[in-house]
């Protein structure tokens, strides 16, 4: 069985775009998926990336492009402008983190994409605990117990350590896939993540 790194941030629209995709994927050719939620702002920090509010006018207008080309061929629900966009993802991340100790990687996953879609096809606000708490609840979890487990030290630990596995790996965007050694960049490179869980 191989296993995929998934590196992602929960506020990410091209984790959005990729995380059903991906889950079919590994479904498909029987892989397991290891979410791994970190926090991009610090990537940026480290790697050279700008948030989006400080990048050239032209750059800002293809983002919008691009996101609403993808939407449109994935036949996905988005608000190009979210009410709650851009989000500090800490909690959600931390409640991501907290889940996968306690509930195992499939319902951390399924977290992710109910995180996914309330950023971007739901206007709700991932930064706020009540939100939070009924994600959870509706994936099958306690949200009141994970949630306060999400604020250990330990859960922080662990997410303190997917932030340096990432910035070890080399990784500077969301998401990020890691396969059999091979790091690929973006929900447009399944194609290639597909070509090794064939092999």
């Amino acid at each position: 069985m191989k296993t995929i790194h998934y590196y992602f941030a929960p506020q990410s629209p091209y984790a959005y775009f990729g995380h059903a995709r991906l889950l079919k994927l590994a479904a498909q050719y029987g892989a397991m998926v290891e979410p791994k939620p970190f926090d991009l702002a610090a990537i940026f920090s480290e790697s050279g990336g700008l948030p989006i509010a400080k990048r050239a006018p032209q750059r800002q207008a293809y983002r919008l492009a691009e996101l609403q080309r993808w939407a449109d061929f994935l036949g996905l629900s988005l608000n190009l402008h979210p009410k709650f966009f851009p989000v500090d993802q800490t909690a959600a991340s931390l409640l991501l983190v907290a889940a996968r100790a306690q509930h195992g990687a499939d319902r951390a996953l399924e977290l992710a994409g109910a995180m996914l879609r309330a950023v971007w096809a739901e206007e709700r606000d991932i930064a706020d605990p009540a939100t939070l708490q009924a994600l959870a609840d509706d994936c099958g979890c306690d949200g009141a117990a994970l949630l306060a487990a999400s604020r250990s030290v330990e859960t922080r630990r662990q997410y303190d350590g997917f932030n340096q596995e990432a910035l070890d790996a080399g990784i500077f965007g969301s998401p990020w896939y890691i396969v059999d050694g091979q790091g690929f960049w973006g929900q447009d490179r399944l194609d290639f993540v597909e070509r090794l869980l064939q092999t």
